[in-house]
């Protein structure tokens, strides 16, 4: 096996753990399945992350970093606070779609019989969005386009759409689309 450079080999053994995640069937994923597919031993992917909980942190770092990265790009270059809504919906939406083996890990999916914080993580993640929708429809109300008594409640019901389209992409083994019609349902929960 050639020579791999540092911070080369952990990079692989991510994205074989997401390559993985994207089996439709969603079996349980093992160290033992993961260094198969790597073709190393299960000690050289410990000599990378201390525990497969850490293996999943990474996926996690990954999809925070990328996600609120988005956001924030989104509501800079995006005044209409609506429209940074619909756009950060429809982006979440998207990420997922490109992103099959990531979307189990942030509806929590991946993560069963995990370390419990990983979970909690992944709630807080789902929490920060909702925040970021929720400021985004503060914007829009003082623009007059939203009311301001009613923040709360549609970014809950955003999130929602988002967090169940998610969940059907993945029940679904990656076949319904969470993009489909979707830009016509978030619209009917900004009128």
């Amino acid at each position: 096996m050639a020579t791999t450079k540092p911070g080369e080999r952990k990079l692989q053994i991510l994205q074989t753990l997401a390559a993985m995640l994207e089996q439709p069937k969603g079996e349980k994923i093992t160290t033992a399945a993961l260094a198969g597919k790597l073709e190393v031993s299960e000690a050289a992917l410990y000599r990378h992350f201390a525990s497969k909980a850490q293996m999943f942190e990474g996926l996690i770092e990954f999809i925070e970093s990328t996600v609120f990265g988005l956001i924030n790009q989104i509501t800079e270059q995006q005044e209409n606070g609506l429209s940074q809504v619909q756009a950060i919906a429809v982006m979440l939406l998207g990420f997922a779609e490109r992103n099959p083996g990531m979307t189990r890990v942030m509806i929590g999916d991946a993560l069963v019989n995990e370390d419990e914080r990983l979970q909690l993580r992944m709630n807080q993640f789902v929490e920060r969005i909702e925040l970021a929708l929720k400021q985004s429809l503060r914007i829009a109300a003082t623009q007059g386009q939203a009311s301001e008594a009613e923040t709360a409640t549609r970014a809950n019901m955003i999130t929602s759409l988002v967090v169940g389209r998610w969940h059907r992409f993945a029940k679904s083994g990656f076949k319904q689309s969470p993009t489909d019609n979707a830009q016509a349902q978030i619209a009917m929960l900004l009128a």
